[in-house]
């Protein structure tokens, strides 16, 4: 383990040094996109061309990494190693399964990330997108015990996927998760997405499930980062004002 992890970060530099578009103190325009991606589209085996996602313009990606207590996504590793290499910042995600303990389910998804501290690193991410038969101030209560344990582990602030709808029903639209970053859901083609539970505003915004990015075969969801939320270079671990560990305030990722 220690060896994959030691290789891992000196790609993680070489990446760095290759990206065109970022600098080291500076942050991505208003128009970061990215994909979100799991072995949904890895069509029948078919690997991501990662270099050619960088290429068409797409600076991160969020990358599906655990689900429960049991799965790892067979293509986590090949990806990880190969979006470094393209220069790709690099969001990892775990998907909740609320009927199982948070805790250990933290701690199953940060042994198997391959770090989050290295540059173009973004924060962890939890994808909460079922109840597991909680009730609203359970499932609250399951929420934040996984994000503080994500955080003492990683020692970075975890971002927050979900959907509005979700958000408002099962966990009572909540509003006392506004210190992590909101990566919301919202496919309804408006010029901003809705936002729930008291953000300010929203870090990353899921536009679409059915988007076409060259590299990727079949569609994908496309992901629009908001700078003006968050500097892109801070939140990937790239320098920029702030601490590169803190996420700020703003932040289906699910699949197979």
């Amino acid at each position: 383990m220690r060896v994959v992890v030691m290789r891992f970060r000196h790609l993680t530099v070489a990446a760095v040094t290759a990206l065109g578009a970022l600098s080291v103190t500076g942050s991505a325009g208003a128009d970061t996109t990215g994909p979100d991606v799991s072995s949904w589209q890895h069509v029948n085996g078919t690997g991501v061309d990662w270099k050619q996602v960088r290429a068409s313009g797409n600076q991160f990606a969020m990358l599906k990494a655990t689900e429960g207590l049991g799965y790892l996504n067979p293509y986590f590793v090949q990806d990880s190693l190969a979006m470094r290499t393209a220069g790709v910042a690099r969001g990892t995600y775990h998907f909740a399964h609320p009927e199982l303990s948070p805790e250990l389910q933290a701690v199953y998804y940060s042994a198997l990330v391959l770090g989050q501290n290295g540059p173009l690193d973004l924060p962890p991410v939890l994808d909460l997108e079922t109840t597991g038969g909680l009730a609203a101030p359970e499932l609250a209560d399951w929420t934040h015990r996984y994000l503080r344990t994500v955080q003492s582990l990683t020692g970075r602030t975890p971002i927050i996927y979900t959907y509005p709808n979700f958000w408002r029903t099962a966990m009572a639209n909540a509003t006392d998760f506004t210190q992590y970053p909101l990566w919301i859901a919202d496919y309804s083609g408006n010029d901003a997405p809705d936002v729930p539970g008291g953000w300010p505003t929203w870090t990353i915004w899921q536009t679409t499930d059915s988007g076409n990015i060259p590299g990727i075969p079949g569609a994908t969801d496309v992901n629009q980062f908001n700078t003006a939320a968050a500097p892109f270079a801070t939140l990937a671990n790239l320098g920029g004002s702030g601490s590169a560990g803190s996420a700020g305030s703003a932040g289906s990722a699910g699949g197979s």
